[in-house]
């Protein structure tokens, strides 16, 4: 199954974090970069569904947006477990590796609102700064660079 993560410059700067389930991208909006480190819990906003076509979109588009990592993921029935609010999966990506969890909280009073955590085991890594990781995975442009007209 394919995963994506888009780096978006809209109103603000988040991470759309989307994972191939039934025919189309579950998506979360994650305000930070999300962390390798197991001690970090970082909020996902649940949004709409998006076409797997969607996973190749990088542009200028309502902000710009680049894909800043991507590749498959493994995950034991994916539909049913975000339906019982809790998904364990593996990424397989250039930038994330390893078991990760989204589990469903009802923080601040908004249904939408998952936890992302990072699983502790081989890929994990505390030290690393992902948030110095800029640049797309597949062009090498960053969102500044899209931003000033540099799209190719």
């Amino acid at each position: 199954m394919l995963f994506v993560v888009h780096r978006h410059h809209a109103t603000t700067r988040h991470y759309d974090l989307r994972l191939e389930v039934d025919g189309v991208l579950a998506s979360w909006a994650v305000p930070k970069v999300p962390s390798l480190d197991p001690q970090v819990k970082r909020l996902a906003m649940r949004v709409d569904d998006h076409d797997l076509d969607h996973a190749d979109v990088e542009g200028t588009e309502h902000g710009s947006k680049i894909i800043w990592d991507r590749g498959g993921y493994d995950a034991d029935a994916p539909a049913a477990a975000l339906a019982a609010g809790h998904l364990r999966f593996v990424l397989h990506g250039e930038k994330l590796a390893g078991g990760f969890v989204l589990q469903h909280t009802r923080m601040g009073g908004h249904d939408r609102n998952w936890l992302l955590l990072k699983v502790d085991g081989e890929h994990a890594d505390p030290g690393r700064d992902l948030a110095l990781e800029e640049a797309s995975v597949v062009s090498g442009l960053t969102n500044a660079d899209l931003e000033a007209g540099s799209e190719s």
